[in-house]
């Protein structure tokens, strides 16, 4: 399918009218969806990406607010994309996590994107990958990945970025210990936020003491002190950041982190085809009267689905 030269040309100029409308491609399945990603891809490559996560209440939006913040005061420009919990009714997002930052909100040099997990396992949307492209394309220098806060499922989150931030707090009792055996081990950097509060000396030693628990590649998570709503620690943050990046451009993380992305990209999109393809195949009938079977127990999905692809 052609793309309609309203869309191709503005989109690589950063134009947010363009923008938006060729990520509702990618989350909506447009038929023109694939062919644009095909044409930006050999423009990617460019952009910074962070992820920002850990559990609702810990002050995410706040700490992404303050970052594009500083981000801009160094003249760069930046993407934002919140994952939110998604509409049972609508399919949206129900969040709405740029109601939280309307203060960035005007600012040209920042867009901002809620975007509905709409069932994806990892609290990330499928089309969130296909987002972080199309801000690279479009001239973005640093995308900032906000996810949806709902624990251990959200470890899905570092095949997305490059820098992966979990978020804690004082005084949430044995949060630590509910996410150790999974978000834990997938943090570049740990930011104690809300750091004021009682209790902050006491999540640092727990995190220095459950370091050593997760998996290394030879870098060393370190726990940093913020006060989102106050700004303070945000430039010290940003350094780590940049620690970081340097760390794994020196050390091939980049590499592995973009193979590592690739292949969980392509085997979702490889799976998400196949479904496509069987469905169709077999016919709504045929999937409808699997769907029965399986429900009232006269089917076991196993059988259900070699009948759906045509296997004895």
């Amino acid at each position: 399918m052609p793309l309609p030269p309203d869309l191709l040309e503005p989109l690589r100029r950063g134009e947010p009218r363009a923008l938006g409308r060729a990520i509702s491609w990618m989350e909506n399945g447009h038929a023109g969806a694939r062919d644009l990603m095909a044409r930006v891809w050999p423009h990617l490559g460019r952009a910074a990406v962070i992820g920002i996560t850990g559990s609702p209440g810990a002050g995410k939006s706040t700490l992404t607010d303050q970052l594009a913040r500083a981000l801009r005061a160094r003249g760069q420009k930046v993407g934002i994309l919140a994952v939110d919990p998604t509409s049972p009714f609508s399919g949206g997002a129900i969040l709405g996590d740029r109601i939280r930052m309307q203060r960035i909100a005007a600012d040209p040099g920042i867009f901002i994107r809620s975007m509905a997990t709409r069932g994806a396992l990892g609290g990330l949307a499928r089309a969130t990958q296909d987002a972080i492209d199309l801000l690279d394309a479009a001239g973005f220098d640093t995308v900032i990945v906000e996810t949806v806060g709902v624990g251990q499922d959200e470890v899905d989150v570092v095949s997305c970025v490059q820098t992966c931030c979990v978020v804690l707090v004082p005084g949430m009792g044995d949060e630590i210990q509910a996410i150790k055996a999974g978000i834990m081990e997938v943090a570049d950097l740990f930011v104690i936020n809300k750091a004021d509060r009682d209790g902050a000396d006491q999540v640092e030693r727990e995190l220095e003491a459950m370091k050593s628990l997760a998996m290394s590649h030879g870098w060393d998570p370190p726990v940093l002190r913020t006060v989102a709503q106050q700004g303070e620690g945000i430039s010290e943050l940003l350094a780590q950041v940049e620690e970081h990046g340097r760390w794994l451009r020196a050390h091939g993380g980049l590499a592995r982190k973009a193979r590592e992305r690739a292949r969980l990209r392509f085997e979702s999109l490889l799976a998400e085809e196949a479904v496509r393809r069987a469905r169709a195949q077999a016919g709504p009938e045929r999937v409808e009267a699997a769907l029965r079977g399986i429900a009232d127990r006269t089917l076991d999905p196993y059988t259900a689905v070699r009948g759906i692809l045509g296997e004895a």
